[in-house]
């Protein structure tokens, strides 16, 4: 897992431009603080920041390979997570391996099959190979979008970077946000492609973006197609669990300590046992970690998204598969710190005012990291198998619009009630929101055959693989990169994403219930708790005195007038709010607080031109 960087130019000589290279590359320092390097020919830069995970020695970048024609060099980020095999295929066809890293796997399946090598790995990754000898450059992203990967196109070539921040340390990218980018802010719908800033663009999952002098292309190589189940409900079962027993094998592979993320919740704890169960067969423990807060078990009042506590559930966990545990505890002092909220957002490059639930993640991660450096996520389980309330809310099923929307403002108030009167008119977010949902269910193939009811919820499994999880997956890898801890998810392994995606709703469902697949598949390994508990979403602080502190941290942008956060936050809404008497601050006042708070320090930070009309 690492950090990449690059700027490609066919006119002018990069070899002029080390400073800005390295300024570019430094930008990731957090993301790889094991290692630096940097390539430099006339037309191409690469920039590389490592953090080692696989052939700790042997696996430094940007890695290079002499041809007759010349070098083929490559930065890369992430996994391959069935490298073995793709090596032992290499050899077979000749190659002569120097390392025993997945880099050079990487580089060398290039090298054989061209841009067809994408379609053979399995993994999470994001790279870029420069190919001096046709003077292209080949952007590359995993099928999910778990890796992260940005470009800017400039006048005779393109910039690129995991983050945005390593595009924008260059002079040549703008800073310039139109009402687009402030759309996809406030849209939550995470339109495929979209990077908020003006001229800057994501490498799209499942995409290969190639550039030369002749411009730039895009190229899929892998989608979400639609396809026949044949599979009865018991060969259904078996094969999840197949899958997710050959999945977290795979991942379990490193050469540096590793642990789960336990939250007592079907997902995570299915993960975390079968983990426990392959490493007891080699007489290791599982370290497992989870969040929580102070007094959270104990004075805990059941909501509309949360029925339980975690705690109790994790515990039992961790009992049953005897993993080495830790919760980690936190308070309103620390989740409400604007410090940590400064490193949040900057590690996120956007005001995404998710509040405790991003802080907790930072500072879980940060914790996580004082003992491990690859942690195992049950992230994006709910996506795959319908694990989500919307899922079975028939308004939700029935809706023309992003299903996680229908009750997003009565769970966490109208985003666009905190804007100034004129910018929220001049936004329009219903009509973004339409278009976006109109563009994205026109991608979707429908079954020869299948029923309307089971039409409408492949369209709500759709929207959540392809929209939903990439918002989540975005949170959790910047969150984590931050502090250095790679994250892997195995349920966003594409075979199991597929096999599940195309299984009838009657299937997924089959005991009445939420995830029946991955409940049946797991349940011989759970505690008859964790098995029965109800879904409940990543934690959040119910503590009111976090509540209070958002306000008195509000307060002081209004004895700010000129601030800029009073473009587009109306000054009436913050000045109400702030004064709510504690037990009246709702989940929607608390967000709005959350919102404007990262608005306001975002602003501060990136210092961006607004261009709102």
């Amino acid at each position: 897992m690492c950090g990449i960087t690059g700027w490609v130019s066919f006119e002018r000589d990069l070899r002029a431009e080390p400073a800005t290279v390295d300024a570019m590359t430094e930008t990731m320092a957090c993301r790889g603080p094991d290692d630096r390097g940097t390539w430099i020919t006339d037309h191409a830069a690469l920039g590389h920041r490592r953090l080692a995970i696989i052939d700790l020695p042997g696996g430094r970048q940007p890695m290079s390979v002499d041809t007759p024609n010349g070098p083929v060099v490559m930065v890369y980020s992430g996994e391959a997570y069935n490298f073995t095999e793709l090596r032992d295929e290499l050899i077979g066809r000749g190659h002569r391996f120097r390392t025993d890293s997945d880099t050079e796997v990487v580089l060398r399946s290039y090298l054989e099959w061209g841009d067809a090598f994408a379609e053979r790995l399995n993994g999470m990754y994001a790279f870029a190979i420069w190919d001096s000898r046709e003077h292209r450059l080949v952007m590359v992203r995993d099928r999910m979008g778990i890796k992260p990967f940005y470009y800017y196109e400039t006048a005779d070539g393109v910039l690129f970077g995991s983050e945005p921040k390593a595009i924008l340390a260059n002079p040549l990218a703008e800073r310039t946000l139109t009402l687009d980018g402030l759309h996809e802010l406030f849209a939550f719908v995470k339109t495929p492609g979209h990077a908020i800033w003006e001229g800057m663009r994501e490498v799209e999952p499942g995409t290969i973006v190639t550039v030369d002098s002749n411009g730039l292309r895009t190229t899929r190589y892998w989608t979400l197609r639609t396809r026949e189940h044949t599979d009865d409900q018991a060969a259904s079962v078996a094969h999840v669990r197949e899958l997710l027993e050959d999945i977290v094998r795979r991942q379990l592979v490193s050469d540096v300590p590793r642990c789960t993320l336990l939250s007592g919740g079907l997902d995570s704890s299915a993960m975390t046992a079968i983990a426990a169960r392959q490493l007891a067969e080699v007489g290791e423990t599982v370290r497992s970690f989870a969040v929580d807060f102070v007094g959270q078990t104990e004075n805990f009042v059941p909501d509309d998204l949360r029925a339980t506590p975690d705690t109790p559930y994790v515990h039992d966990v961790a009992a049953l598969s005897r993993t080495d545990h830790q919760d980690i505890v936190l308070n309103s002092d620390q989740l409400a710190d604007p410090e940590v909220r400064s490193k949040v957002i900057r590690a996120r490059d956007i005001p995404a005012g998710l509040g405790d639930m991003d802080a907790s993640l930072y500072l879980l991660f940060k914790a996580i990291r004082e003992h491990s450096t690859v942690a195992l996520s049950g992230e994006s389980a709910d996506e795959v198998f319908g694990g989500y309330q919307q899922f079975f809310d028939p308004e939700a099923q029935r809706a023309t619009t992003f299903p996680w929307l229908v009750r997003f403002a009565s769970h966490f108030g109208d985003d666009g009630g905190i804007l100034s009167p004129d910018l929220s008119k001049a936004m329009d977010l219903p009509r973004y929101i339409q278009n976006a949902y109109d563009t994205s269910i026109a991608k979707i193939e429908r079954l020869d055959g299948e029923s309307n009811f089971e039409w409408r919820m492949r369209k709500v499994c759709y929207l959540h693989l392809t929209h939903f999880v990439r918002i989540l997956l975005d949170r959790k890898d910047r969150a984590s990169m931050a502090v250095g801890l790679e994250v892997r998810v195995p349920f966003c392994d594409h075979r199991l994403v597929e096999y599940v995606y195309n299984t009838p709703w009657s299937l997924k469902t089959y005991d009445g219930r939420e995830k029946s697949l991955l409940r049946g598949a797991s349940r011989d390994v759970l505690p008859q708790s964790v098995a029965e508990r109800v879904k409940s979403p990543y934690p959040s602080t119910q503590d009111p005195k976090y509540a209070v502190k958002l306000q008195d941290n509000a307060r002081e942008y209004l004895s700010t007038p000129g601030h800029p956060v009073f473009d587009l936050v109306s000054r009436d809404w913050l000045a109400q709010t702030v004064e709510i008497d504690t037990p009246q601050i709702t989940q929607a006042s608390r967000h709005g607080l959350e919102r404007t708070l990262d608005l306001a320090l975002w602003l501060d930070m990136y210092k961006p031109t607004l261009k709102l009309s």
